[in-house]
């Protein structure tokens, strides 16, 4: 039955059948093999998996983010974040980094921060004549910071399927989200004083705090957020919705932005969104069973425990595997079929699985713009007009940040626990 399921999956991958597509069917011809087992298991098995009220966050916040996207708070972002960084070397190229990380603190996607902020910052660091690779390349790598900082989509995913505290790891994400911020900086500064980039002019008192307030309103959404789940006010899910609230109140009657022509357009493109990550959630529930009912979890906790019982060996392979898997797999389907499998095997070994889970999606989000399937470079490379060879070439230097900066949260579990050990 083993067989069935992974050759049947494997060949699927091979012919191009989608992810979430080919986790069912697998499921389906491993369930058919075996003989004894109704294939009603498998609507049922699906129902249940997406049966979840915690699943419910998903869809609020990627609506969320989408009313933000159209709301003119992108734009808004810039313009402070250009106040506070644009006068220094690489000035545009650093508004795009802290503009990422104040649109992650909303959006809750990788995707959508690229899109959102790129849109703006690509063709203004061109014009300012930064070159167009590394304009795409900064983008592509500040986007990640979609799915670290929350609230974020897979760290959602992470928590339902391991039964780890999402409210803890939301405060997790938050510090490794900020030494990638900083990190990126050191290495943005550095390029652009060598390349001899322009800086911006240096904005007055008077520029920087009108800037900061047109923002304040969507600075505070992340603070409404979180502050809301740690106070007790309410749980993860209910605070998606107050996002959603949030976000269309401030887009519609203070910024004026998102007319009411626009919200079928948001709403539908919000729900194809949140149909594919449920979609990939259903297949994935059938597809657990069928590891389950088979052993294979036990079987991969006991291989990892025969090749080491040393954590720091241990976290070395799971970098190098989930590396791999992030630059060959969408994210969601990353977490729902790897985390179950992972996650008990570093318990084991002594690791918190709220450090764990930052590690995994700290991995994955790195594949988001890493070729030949990373979903940051494809936005990139359309907004930029340049090739997928091109941008990859400017982005060497930032896999060596990142994969240091991934190796230091590895092996430093105070940087991503401090915070919610505080609030415990």
């Amino acid at each position: 039955m083993t067989a069935a399921l992974m050759g049947s999956l494997m060949g699927f991958f091979i012919i191009g059948v989608p992810i979430a597509i080919a986790l069912g069917f697998a499921s389906v011809v491993a369930l058919l093999y075996s003989g004894d087992v109704s294939l009603l298991l498998v609507a049922q098995r699906m129902f249940t998996a997406i049966d979840s009220f915690s699943l419910m966050a998903i869809p609020f916040f990627i609506l969320a983010g989408k009313l933000m996207e159209n709301g003119g708070i992108s734009k808004r972002l810039v313009n402070f974040a250009n106040t506070l960084t644009g006068h220094h070397t690489g000035g545009l190229a650093i508004v795009a980094i802290v503009t990422s990380m104040f649109f992650a603190a909303i959006s809750g996607s990788s995707a959508a921060t690229v899109a959102a902020v790129g849109s703006i910052l690509i063709p203004s660091m061109i014009n300012k004549g930064y070159h167009r690779n590394f304009a795409g390349a900064v983008s592509s790598v500040s986007g990640e910071l979609g799915i670290i900082i929350p609230p974020s989509v897979p760290l959602i995913l992470y928590g339902v399927t391991t039964n780890t505290s999402i409210g803890d790891l939301f405060m997790a994400g938050i510090t490794p989200g900020i030494v990638i911020v900083i990190s990126l900086i050191i290495l943005v500064y550095v390029i652009a004083k060598k390349r001899g980039y322009e800086k911006e002019k240096k904005a007055t008192l008077a520029e920087t705090w009108k800037a900061f307030k047109d923002a304040i309103l969507a600075l505070l959404m992340p603070i409404i957020i979180l502050g809301g789940i740690y106070g007790g006010i309410f749980t993860p899910t209910e605070a998606a919705v107050v996002a959603v609230l949030y976000a269309f109140i401030i887009g519609a009657f203070v910024y004026r932005e998102i007319k009411l022509n626009n919200l079928f357009e948001i709403f539908v493109s919000s729900g194809i969104t949140s149909a594919i990550v449920l979609f990939i959630i259903a297949n994935a529930g059938i597809f657990g069973l069928v590891l389950s009912r088979e052993n294979i979890p036990a079987m991969v906790a006991n291989f990892f425990a025969n090749i080491t019982d040393n954590p720091i060996i241990f976290l070395l392979l799971i970098n190098l595997l989930l590396i791999l898997v992030g630059m060959f797999m969408e994210t969601s389907a990353s977490v729902i079929i790897l985390a179950p499998l992972l996650t008990p095997v570093a318990i084991s070994m002594g690791i918190d699985p709220v450090h764990f889970g930052i590690i995994m999606i700290v991995n994955l989000a790195l594949g988001m713009c890493t070729p030949p399937l990373g979903v940051n470079l494809f936005i990139s490379c359309q907004i930029a007009n340049v090739k997928l060879t091109s941008i990859t070439r400017a982005l060497i230097p930032f896999y060596f940040v990142l994969i240091g900066v991934l190796l230091l949260l590895s092996y430093v579990p105070i940087i991503s626990m401090w915070l919610p050990n505080l609030l415990k």
